[in-house]
């Protein structure tokens, strides 16, 4: 094999089949070298790690010149300049030298020349996972697929918690954004449901939360984020802003829940939840699964939490508003109509990530379904007709330009009944006759049901008298069950005393 150097695997291949005791011509042609090279390797003329390594080009600098002269000195002025950057640069000074065919070589040098002379480059530090020390929260997305609720795509965060140990973990469904109520409920929900509290707690930098707010409502928040982990005896620390991988603990976990959902929902065939609580059910049996495979680790670091505390703490943010003259309260960009009996009242609220519990001084009076402004600059409307249905019936008139005229018409199908009532009929008996379908609806509590007929009947050209309607669907006045009565003699009284000893007690 004249003229080709022996490689080391060679030399290998030769000294192990010596040393089983092969003879030397047949080693020789198993490592593909002559037996004159073996006999080389055996007197020690030929040895691994002889062979000299090469410090000279064997092929020409294209960058000569221009490399030394213009790249280098602005990689030193600011080493985060990057390749193709450069590249692009000074391909319009050099178009001969910087051809596009030459730009992985020129990455390839800028990147060796980083590595020699550039700055140190941030290092991880594997961290010791003790049980019972550190609790994980963080907020994320569904970026694949899109989840609805009766076919309406459902705008929603998910809250991820998780032991950094033994990976046991809770996810919670968050309407709207990040929040410190949010965070608040997600993490108090996962205390309660694992049974303890961890040592620590950790989470991204919070800014999310804290978008938006004024000066003295982020103090406010920050005053309640310290009270929610001195209730719990946590000690709460952060990422530094813009460092992810600090958190390092859920971001990666997040991809395989994510994961594990997509293929669930895969597996389901159905993205449609019919509420929201129906689809955190069904979160629930996903992140039951994934304890369920850790269940060792996860009795382990049981036995290191602390005790919970004898109750939870607050969950919710707490505001006082007054119900005006509309029988309506502004929250958060949000108007939503209470019942009219407390207009002039003050209401004192319970505001969830999800929901407006109203209390009248200490006495709970309604729940409102939460909303969300689609943008922080617009008001939106929760409205609910069954507040208002009183006083619209004593003069429907007040509908046809009222400010809340769409949104007292409670779905679509209410709004194809108005347009058709309001082209048919003249003005002051649509108006009469779109409240009393209204106050129908609120009454007999069939809602959907006597819309789907109204517009049934329509598409049949025959607009349904309002009389009718009511013979219809006026629920029946209940009938009293017969119940029969079985007199009781004093011979089964005898029986039953009898079976029993009883002992007076003075």
């Amino acid at each position: 094999m004249s003229g080709k150097p022996i490689t080391e695997q060679q030399i290998r291949i030769y000294m192990s089949a010596r040393s089983k005791g092969t003879i030397q011509v047949t080693a020789a042609a198993k490592a593909g070298i002559s037996e004159r090279s073996g006999r080389r390797i055996e007197n020690g003329n030929i040895s691994q790690g002889d062979k000299p390594m090469r410090h000279w080009r064997t092929r020409k600098d294209h960058f000569k010149g221009v490399w030394e002269n213009e790249v280098v000195p602005m990689l030193e002025q600011n080493a985060e300049l990057q390749p193709l950057t450069l590249f692009e640069h000074f391909a319009g000074k050099y178009p001969e030298k910087f051809q596009r065919s030459k730009l992985r070589t020129f990455q390839r040098k800028v990147k060796k020349w980083k590595a020699l002379n550039g700055s140190g480059k941030e290092v991880m530090f594997l961290q010791e996972k003790i049980p019972g020390r550190m609790g994980l929260s963080d907020f994320t997305k569904l970026k694949k697929v899109t989840i609805t609720i009766n076919g309406e795509p459902l705008n929603h965060l998910l809250y991820h918690f998780r032991l950094i140990y033994s990976g046991w973990c809770h996810v919670k469904v968050v309407l709207g954004g990040e929040s410190f109520t949010a965070l608040s409920e997600g993490l108090q929900d996962a205390f309660w449901r694992l049974g303890g509290v961890p040592t620590e707690h950790r989470t991204d930098s919070l800014s999310a939360a804290f978008k938006n707010l004024t000066k003295d409502a982020k103090e406010d928040v920050t005053k309640r984020y310290e009270e929610l982990f001195n209730h719990y005896g946590l000690v709460p620390t952060r990422n530094n802003r813009g460092k992810g991988h600090e958190n390092g603990g859920v971001e990666s976990p997040h991809g395989h829940l994510k994961n594990r959902i997509h293929q669930a929902l895969l597996l389901r065939n159905s993205v449609d939840f019919e509420s929201v609580s129906a689809y955190q059910q069904w979160l629930d049996i996903i992140v039951r699964d994934i304890n369920a495979r850790n269940a060792d680790k996860i009795a382990q670091e049981r036995k290191y939490l602390k005790e919970l505390p004898l109750q939870r703490t607050v969950d919710y943010t707490e505001k006082v508003v007054g119900v005006s003259t509309t029988s309506t309260i502004l929250v958060k960009r949000v108007i939503y109509t209470v019942p009219s009996r407390l207009i002039g009242e003050k209401l004192r609220l319970h505001i969830y990530h999800d929901k407006i519990e109203a209390y009248l001084g200490t006495t709970y009076v309604i729940t409102l379904p939460r909303k969300y402004s689609p943008d922080n600059n617009r008001r939106t409307r929760s409205v609910d007709y069954r507040h208002v249905i009183g006083s619209l019936e004593r003069k429907p008139q007040a509908f046809r330009y009222s400010q809340l005229r769409d949104d007292l018409l409670p779905s679509d199908t209410y709004r194809l009944i108005w347009d058709q009532l309001d082209q048919t009929l003249d003005p002051r008996t649509a108006c009469k006759s779109i409240v009393g379908i209204l106050s129908l609806a609120n009454r007999t509590d069939q809602e959907t049901e006597l819309g789907d007929y109204i517009l049934e009947k329509m598409m049949d050209n025959h607009i349904p008298a309002l009389h009718e309607l009511q013979k219809k669907f006026n629920k029946k006045e209940k009938e009293i069950p017969e119940i029969n009565m079985v007199a009781v003699s004093g011979e089964d009284y005898n029986i039953l005393l009898s079976s029993h000893s009883f002992t007076e007690v003075f």
